[in-house]
């Protein structure tokens, strides 16, 4: 099973509105549920997905029970006092990336996953990472199966 770290955005374009996106990473997901994939995460991208979620206004309570629903779905790494020392290094050396984003690459990089799965073009110049996005034609998510419609 291939091992893949996934980003906040996937989940966010899933349940959101009509997006170029949106039907591409429900693909992902479910193809994590039929288990071709094995989604991996930081911490961090349960909390980025309810701090959207409360950002955008949804209910605290709803965003509590998707944040849970999103870690489940997740083998989930530590935010650790090592993968902080390796974000430090990644902000300081990629001026694009992000500091959420940087902690989903250290996180990658630290627990030995070559693919992070997100529309984030911020990771392709990230030395170790490959970048699956979910658009992406070849992606197994994106061969013939099943209807991803919701």
């Amino acid at each position: 099973m291939t091992r893949v770290l996934i980003d906040a955005n996937v989940f966010l374009y899933a349940r959101g509105r009509a997006h170029d996106y949106r039907e591409a990473c429900r693909a992902v997901l479910w193809t994590a549920a039929e288990g071709s994939i094995r989604l991996e995460a930081s911490v961090e991208v349960v909390q980025e997905f309810a701090h959207v979620l409360m950002r955008r206004g949804v209910d605290r309570s709803a965003a509590v029970t998707q944040a849970r629903e999103v870690g489940a779905q997740c083998l989930l790494h530590a935010f650790d006092e090592e993968v902080l020392t390796r974000v430090l290094t990644l902000v300081a050396d990629h001026p694009t990336l992000g500091m959420r984003d940087a902690v989903h690459a250290a996180t990658a990089l630290g627990a030995g996953i070559e693919q992070v799965v997100s529309a984030d073009r911020a990771f392709d110049d990230v030395e170790g990472i490959t970048r699956v996005d979910p658009l992406d034609a070849d992606s197994p998510w994106n061969q013939a199966g099943p209807s991803v419609d919701a």
